[in-house]
């Protein structure tokens, strides 16, 4: 029986730099959490914050070099994914997680046809035969709301709308059953009726199958209507992370407050204006030794320049990293 108090994927003090000509490039720093069995975890941030080379560390997909993961460990199945062997990994990658990437048309290779890609995992980590392979890919592609599914196995993505070429990769990534899906901005290049009809597929895909999944993106109108758990991130690291409806009410870490300003939004008959947050993100050239969001924060005071702060705990699951207490109005004692 599937024991839900345990977590699925465990991640500790996962630390990833890029080794360049101008220095290294602190792009994940310490960051920790875990998906439970079943659970929609969102990752959310703007573009830099380290969201998808987290992700992408996980399941060594990061070039090395320039990539480095200098420590951490991945916690899954009992098995360091960290420590692992290379083909145990890759036994992994693709089996028993799945992995549906930003922008399909290059993630998708366009000399084959979208029969083959799906059949690929299927008969290197199923061993299925060509046959049941095929049979299995044309379920997969019914499965994702594909019509005619058994006339477009032969078809080549260039063939397929840009929606469609999602569901490919989203089929391609259920090929195995994986027990945890990462979707990295699965959304993103796609318009807003499409991006609804992927949500809504995520969502009974999930349902149906009964996967964790876990969600990148940088739009957290998306995560207020599917995720259970959101995780913040900015310059590498984790600077809140709570239940979803906690964050929504009660957002605690400036950075949060000031993403939630973002989302467009109207009132009446006028629209309010829409807010940007003022700066620039860290180069994150240095390993952070200060908050990464002061520059930016008009809470910030001398200590938040002097020390980056750790996740303090609050209730319910909710944490933050941030020296300023925004329930007391007032720095933190500790």
């Amino acid at each position: 029986m599937l024991n839900v108090t345990q977590p699925l994927l465990d991640v500790k003090q996962l630390k990833t730099i890029f080794r360049t000509r101008s220095g290294d490039v602190h792009a994940v720093n310490n960051v920790s959490f875990s998906l439970k069995p079943g659970e929609l975890l969102g990752v959310v941030g703007e573009s830099g914050s380290g969201k998808s080379v987290t992700m992408m560390s996980l399941l060594g997909l990061l070039p090395s070099p320039p990539a480095e993961i200098l420590h951490g460990t991945v916690m899954f199945d009992g098995r360091d994914l960290l420590q692992i062997m290379p083909e145990a990994l890759r036994a992994v990658r693709g089996g028993q997680i799945g992995f549906v990437f930003q922008d399909p048309m290059t993630s998708l290779n366009p000399v084959y046809t979208v029969g083959m890609q799906i059949m690929e995992p299927l008969r290197k980590h199923m061993g299925l035969n060509k046959r049941a392979a095929a049979t299995r890919a044309r379920e997969l592609l019914d499965l994702v709301g594909i019509p005619d599914a058994q006339r477009r196995l032969d078809d080549y993505p260039h063939q397929f709308s840009g929606g469609m070429r999602q569901r490919v990769m989203i089929a391609i990534a259920l090929a195995c059953n994986p027990r945890v899906l990462i979707a990295d901005e699965p959304t993103t290049a796609l318009d807003v009726t499409i991006q609804a009809q992927i949500i809504e597929l995520m969502q009974d895909l999930r349902e149906k199958l009964g996967m964790a999944v876990i969600w990148i993106t940088h739009d957290l109108g998306v995560i207020a209507g599917i995720a259970d758990r959101v995780l913040v991130m900015y310059g590498g690291q984790i600077v809140e992370h709570a239940p979803v409806a906690n964050l929504f009410r009660d957002p605690q870490h400036p950075y949060t407050r000031a993403l939630l300003r973002t989302i467009p939004s109207m009132h009446g008959a006028r629209a309010k204006r829409l807010k940007v947050i003022e700066g620039q993100p860290p180069l994150m050239l240095a390993a952070p030794e200060a908050c990464p969001f002061r520059a930016r924060c008009d809470l910030a005071f001398d200590r938040c320049a002097a020390e980056n702060p750790p996740r303090y705990g609050l209730s319910n699951g909710h944490d933050v990293a941030c020296f300023y207490d925004a329930r007391t109005g007032q720095p933190r004692n500790a």
